[in-house]
């Protein structure tokens, strides 16, 4: 087997733009994930407050419900700029955190997280559409699987880097690792040589350029099946994820467990993101999208079993198998989109996949009261691989939809 097929990372950081694209990623991505956690700590500490705690990840989610308008913002102008000039901004923007040390300064705090949220969806969709004109076609794959490998790995050290800085040096010292984060993304940034052409002024409103890009995600024979699909298990997701701590009780142990397999979990999402490139090659987008959905219905549905063998298992095969299906939707975005398409499109996805993670998660807080975890995760199960069921379906009708193209086109 050679290095090319064994090794995605190696194929990735010989180009030297792929390079610094992964670099920021995960540059940012730390910053990022310590602020989450200390955030909220920060305001428990300051009021005592689950409540307003809580708050902190909302201020910063909440924006994602406007993505296919923010997305839009991306698609004005040049990618590359627009990203240097969003991490200057979040980096100077963080630094009135600093004075934050009392009740009365979380007004500021939460007005900074949303800031901060609504900048990120605007970041993600221009980041994303610069990456498909920096990194080769044939690398997007390898470049996806490992930017998904970096996140999961980003969200076990991050945090744990965070808590200890904010025990040293409070939530000052947190917000300061941040801004240097955004300080050095800026740096790797401005070393890209991807050359973009400038977009043409619009000749369209706000509103008709967001619903051209919601148009092209629902007319793709390829897109939309990977995009509801997306949303389907990230709402199952939720659910599953309300589950955990009834998981834990049920296996015996303290609440503390769950943090083991969350980790384990994680182990597995780093595992396939080093593969998802090979895998997207010779399966397909659709395919290795179905083929993780059913592997995450199988292990979500045995964590009925209290068996704590069975449960490490399947906390590493929820973590293998819920990245496929986000892998592929990118992807197949980042090569599927127009250029000039590419924020809106990307911004619009993001918020079909990942706003229904949020209502999952609601909901799975109030089945588990009513209902008890075992039935709800059996149940989960199905309908999970029902939704691999209608993927592989319609990977079979955009299969004959492709097949039946060129004699379309060709004159009668």
């Amino acid at each position: 087997m050679t290095t090319r097929t064994t090794w995605p990372l190696v194929r990735v950081l010989r180009d030297r733009d792929s390079a610094l694209c992964l670099s920021a990623v995960v540059v940012s991505g730390f910053g990022t994930s310590a602020l989450w956690l200390a955030s909220g700590v920060w305001v428990k500490d300051l009021t005592g407050s689950d409540g307003l705690a809580a708050l902190c990840l909302l201020a910063m989610w909440l924006p994602t419900l406007a993505g296919p308008l923010l997305g839009a913002l991306a698609d004005r102008g040049r990618r590359k700029p627009l990203l240097i000039g969003l991490n200057v901004l979040l980096g100077a923007l963080l630094l009135t955190l600093v004075s934050v040390d009392a009740p009365g300064d979380l007004g500021l705090l939460y007005a900074v997280l949303f800031v901060y949220g609504a900048a990120g969806v605007v970041h993600d969709a221009a980041e994303s559409a610069l990456v498909a004109t920096a990194v080769g076609p044939s690398l997007l794959g390898d470049f996806n699987g490992l930017r998904m490998t970096a996140t999961e790995g980003m969200k076990l050290l991050a945090p744990l880097a965070g808590a200890g800085l904010y025990a040293a040096y409070g939530g000052a010292g947190v917000v300061l690792l941040d801004a240097a984060t955004f300080v050095l993304a800026t740096g790797l940034y401005a070393l890209l040589r991807a050359r973009e052409e400038k977009p043409p002024p619009p000749i369209r409103s706000s509103r008709q350029r967001t619903a051209e890009g919601a148009r092209h995600l629902w007319a793709h024979p390829v897109l939309r099946p990977l995009v509801l699909a997306g949303g389907a298990t990230m709402l199952f997701a939720g659910l599953n994820g309300a589950m955990v701590y009834a998981v834990v009780d049920d296996l015996g142990h303290s609440p503390a467990y769950a943090g083991v397999l969350y980790a384990v979990q994680g182990a597995g999402s780093v595992a396939v993101g080093l593969l998802s490139g090979t895998a997207l090659r010779r399966l397909g987008a659709l395919r290795f999208a179905a083929l993780g959905i059913a592997l995450l219905a199988l292990a979500v549905a045995l964590r009925a079993v209290p068996s704590d063998p069975v449960a490490l298992g399947c906390s590493a095969a929820i973590g293998a198998g819920l990245p496929a299906v986000l892998i592929a939707a990118l992807t197949s975005v980042q090569r599927e989109t127009p250029g000039p398409l590419l924020g809106r499109v990307t911004a619009t996805a993001h918020t079909l996949v990942y706003a229904p993670n949020v209502v999952g998660l609601a909901a799975g807080a109030v089945l588990v009261e009513a209902v008890g975890h075992r039935l709800v995760l059996v149940a989960l199960g199905v309908g999970l691989l029902v939704t691999a069921a209608r993927l592989s379906q319609s990977r079979a009708r955009a299969e004959r939809t492709v097949s039946r193209s060129p004699s379309d086109a060709s004159p009668a």
